[in-house]
């Protein structure tokens, strides 16, 4: 009775007096189960309703299988152009045990520095839980195709579970990417400044830091007017509720939401957040960012190149363009195209000479900063599921109790 009054039916009316089909009734001009295809269904082909899930579902087998092609596409086609994978392995097995422990230092360190950055944002959560949250976040977010999204499903299931509310984690998610944003658009222009004494920049450079000057004014000048302005904030969420509106009725979907009160409720808390610990976050932004590329000068130091051959200068150069091109994750944690991109920048610097050297310690760089994130990431997530008191000691007591 409840069902038809709420499908707006008079109690008693069958649905089939309305046009329906009664349960288990074939529609009319439908075929029976079980009957034979006629020569009208073979010319008439497949009907539109089963058109469309073919379609939609071949599209997400091309974006998902795009990635993985256009990685293989560059390491087995675009990297032996520069050299083979025989010569960079000789080069790998010529470095020294020193050399091979510098590398592995700064590794531990870029990997550490993540885990300052979320505690700066998140106080209540402690090194540990940041280290598990980094860990099993990147291992999604540096195997899966949009791995990024899944990867904040993977960091709120944790954090929450300890007590982080929906609140302070949008709060951490818009703040610490924010931060992320202004370090890969400001690391051009620092770029630029370092390599301006030493030689003279190439256009790409310069292109790259006035791009990233010019978006990094706007973006803080935007943020520095939302946090200021109450005006400015009502008005910019208006404005961007509508732009959402439009494209959620190109894409046929619901828009359900209310972009101004969350940007006036975002405006209230991160500009609490800021004031508090601004300095700590954009200080462990840096730090996380410059420790990175330290790694890989480490790693281009440990192949035998000079100073001469590839100067740190030109080395942060060529970090901090392919850094601002992999804002947009085109494939997951930038997989080839940054592999790609800093061979191509630091081998017509060196020479061809030295094309082996450059092209293993890229790829050297690119091993210790990407792939230990994903078995100890595995591991993470297995000590969260399995033995929550080795990380959290509350959560473990939370879970014991919903067990029993």
């Amino acid at each position: 009775m409840g069902i038809i009054t709420g499908l707006g039916l008079a109690p008693g009316t069958s649905p089939g007096l309305l046009g329906a089909p009664e349960i288990g009734a074939p529609e009319i001009g439908a075929p029976e189960i079980g009957a034979p295809e006629t020569e009208v269904d073979r010319e008439a082909g497949p009907q539109p309703g089963t058109v469309q899930p073919r379609l939609r579902n071949g599209r997400k087998i091309f974006r998902t299988a795009l990635p993985f092609a256009l990685v293989a596409a560059i390491f087995l086609f675009a990297l032996p152009r520069f050299a083979s994978y025989r010569s960079v392995w000789a080069s790998m097995h010529a470095m020294t045990w020193p050399q091979v422990l510098l590398i592995a230092v700064a590794a531990v360190a870029s990997m550490a520095s993540a885990w300052v950055m979320i505690c700066a944002v998140l106080p209540s959560v402690r090194l540990r839980e940041a280290a598990v949250v980094n860990l099993g976040s990147n291992a999604v977010a540096n195997t899966l195709p949009a791995g990024g999204a899944l990867a904040m499903g993977v960091s709120w299931a944790m954090l929450s579970g300890w007590g982080v509310s929906t609140a302070e984690y949008v709060l951490y998610t818009l703040v610490s990417g924010i931060w992320n944003v202004f370090a890969r658009l400001g690391l051009p222009v620092l770029a630029l400044l370092v390599l301006l004494p030493a030689a003279r920049p190439g256009v790409g450079v310069i292109a790259a830091a006035a791009v990233g000057l010019a978006l990094l004014a706007a973006a803080a000048a935007g943020l520095s007017l939302l946090l200021r302005s109450e005006s400015f904030a009502s008005g910019a969420g208006r404005t961007l509720q509508y732009v959402l509106v439009i494209a959620c009725r190109l894409v046929r979907r619901r828009a359900s939401f209310d972009v101004s009160g969350s940007l006036l409720g975002f405006r209230s808390r991160a500009g609490t957040l800021i004031a508090a610990r601004g300095w700590r976050i954009t200080a462990a932004t840096a730090a996380s960012n410059l420790i990175l590329w330290l790694v890989l000068l480490a790693c281009l130091r440990g192949m035998g190149l000079s100073q001469a051959q590839v100067s740190w200068q030109t080395s942060l150069a060529a970090f901090a363009f392919i850094r601002l091109l992999t804002v947009l994750p085109i494939t997951p944690g930038g997989l080839g195209i940054t592999e790609l991109g800093l061979i191509g920048i630091l081998a017509a610097g060196a020479g061809h000479q030295a094309s082996a050297q450059v092209t293993a310690a890229v790829l050297l760089y690119r091993a210790v900063t990407y792939l230990p994130p994903i078995p100890l990431g595995a591991i993470a997530c297995l000590v969260w599921r399995h033995a929550p008191a080795l990380i959290h000691a509350e959560a473990a007591i939370t879970q014991k109790r919903t067990r029993t």
